[in-house]
């Protein structure tokens, strides 16, 4: 070695598996800096590997105070300089260097020693990845990496248009998202579209029923009567009739051919005890049709079995139509049986207040016009129930003000009907009979939930008056519940859910209740 101690310009040195020492550099001034090559930068987010680290090679012009040859690099035989001497030298030797490793005089070479950080040569040449201290011993605060860069991601309007549907649906990296929610602040056609994608991705993700709501029809009617009132509405007393025949015909013009064969199974309480009739899909609404046509007779309308000899029982009028018909009932009985209760909306339209009050009768009794439309109605809901449950169709009940009135009717009805079964035998005897008009014992039903309210049966005669301050007894039952017990779809033991009081009194009001129901 010559020149000073400093190592042959051109030499290579390449260290496998350990960091690499250089050897000592010439002065600055015998240096030739534009004919210096730059070591290339390690990429963003981390540390080059130590195979990775670029080899560098003394500059050329300090070969010229040199003696040792320049060595190129493709000559693999040739061996490499020795390092000058100093204390980076000797406390990290060269690679190859050990006790096998003769030095050219022929005297044997130390071993090397160990690598320690904090010796002399982690000194000389300091760790890359350490922080410096200051000079008063205080540790200064981490510095970012000033080549891992926060800027979004940059990419071109195609991209982030087809990445709409996926940014839409959350599926977009981080990176991906903060770009396409940056060029939407900026471009009007992709922020719309953004915006129907992400309404049809809730559309996607409904939880509720694909069905129609069953008050849709009356707040599309209700809208449109609000902006342009009818010229004759329809009476309010009609307007249960009128939504419960539209909602069955929704359900029938939903099901096939087929299903009108459906075996359906109407159920009754007669006799303290249920009953029961089989019959089809076509069957029930023959059935709703013969007994429908007591309010048309009522209205001077055509009767469909009018001949002369028709019975005004309704179970008697049903049985009459069913024996009368030569074959089986098909999908054609709906449409007589709709243009029957459009025809019964439109009369009684058309006639005015005093229609109300007309006398239906029933054969065993009679319901003013108002009152035997609101019993069509429930028998209309109740059937349809029935309807739905032999083809497998959603049926909710009806909306919670038409239920209120259904629920009225029957507790307006029970009076009469506990009077009734008093004459028969079946119920307790009076207690406490009262003029007319005047208070008298009484139960208090309590309706619950959908279409719930309070009403008080009068219990000793159909001409007193229910009294809170009289009641002896009291009922809850949920106001579908109550419905079901009246159309003799459940015993009066099941049908109680609370009860407090007079024992008898409610029994005898139960099975009153039950006793309402009839084909």
């Amino acid at each position: 070695m010559t020149g000073g101690g400093r190592e042959s310009e051109g030499g290579e040195e390449e260290v496998r598996g350990a960091r690499r020492i250089p050897g000592p550099r010439g002065a600055a001034d015998d240096l030739d800096l534009a004919s210096v090559p730059l070591p290339p930068l390690p990429p963003p987010g981390g540390t080059a590997p130590d195979e990775a680290v670029p080899e560098q090679s003394q500059p050329a012009s300090a070969s010229a105070s040199g003696d040792a040859p320049e060595t190129p690099e493709s000559d693999a035989g040739a061996p490499e300089p020795d390092p000058g001497p100093g204390p980076a030298a000797e406390a990290w030797p060269e690679a190859g260097s050990g006790p096998e490793a003769e030095p050219a005089d022929g005297h044997p070479r130390p071993a090397a020693p160990e690598w320690d950080p904090t010796g002399p040569a982690a000194e000389a040449w300091p760790d890359p990845d350490r922080e410096p201290e200051p000079a008063d011993g205080t540790p200064e605060p981490h510095a970012p990496d000033p080549l891992v860069s926060s800027a979004p991601v940059v990419l071109p309007h195609q991209v982030l248009k087809a990445l709409l549907g996926a940014w839409a649906l959350s599926a977009c990296s981080a990176e991906e998202t903060a770009a396409v929610e940056d060029h939407l602040t900026g471009c009007a056609p992709c922020a719309d579209e953004a915006l129907r994608l992400r309404d049809a991705v809730g559309l996607l993700h409904t939880d509720g029923s694909l069905d129609l709501d069953p008050t849709l029809r009356t707040r599309v009617l209700d809208g449109c009567f609000g902006r342009r009132p009818a010229r004759i509405p329809v009476p309010e007393w009609a307007a249960p009739y009128d939504a419960e025949t539209a909602r069955l015909d929704a359900l029938l013009r939903d099901i096939g051919d087929s299903e009108w064969h459906a075996p359906v199974r109407l159920q009754w309480f007669e006799e303290e005890r249920q009953v029961s009739r089989r019959t089809t899909v076509a069957g029930v609404i023959g059935h709703l049709m013969a007994v429908d046509g007591l309010l048309s007779a009522a209205l001077g309308l055509d009767d469909p079995l009018d001949d002369g000899k028709t019975p005004l029982d309704p179970t008697e009028r049903t049985e009459t139509y069913w024996s009368a018909t030569r074959r089986p009932p098909t999908r054609a009985v709906r449409e007589p049986w709709r243009a029957q209760s459009h025809e019964l909306i439109r009369t009684a339209s058309f006639a005015g207040r005093n229609v109300a009050e007309t006398s239906v009768s029933y054969g065993a009794f009679a319901l003013p016009l108002q009152d035997a439309a609101l019993d069509r109605a429930f028998e209309c809901w109740v059937h349809g129930g029935d309807i739905a449950d032999a083809v497998d169709y959603p049926y909710p009940a009806p909306s919670a003000a038409h239920l209120h009135r259904m629920i009225d009717l029957a507790a307006r009805m029970l009076p009469a009907a506990l009077a009734g079964r008093r004459s028969a035998g079946l119920a307790g005897p009076a207690k406490d009979l009262v003029a007319a008009g005047a208070p008298g014992r009484s139960l208090h039903l309590e309706i619950e939930g959908h279409g719930g309210g309070d009403w008080y049966i009068a219990l000793d005669s159909p001409a007193a008056v229910g009294a809170p301050e009289r009641a002896v007894a009291q009922v809850a039952l949920d106001g579908v519940e109550f419905c079901r017990l009246v159309a003799g779809h459940i015993s009066p033991v099941e049908a109680a859910a609370g009860q407090e009081g007079d024992r008898e009194a409610i029994r005898d009001v139960l099975f009153a209740a039950a006793s309402l129901s009839r084909l």
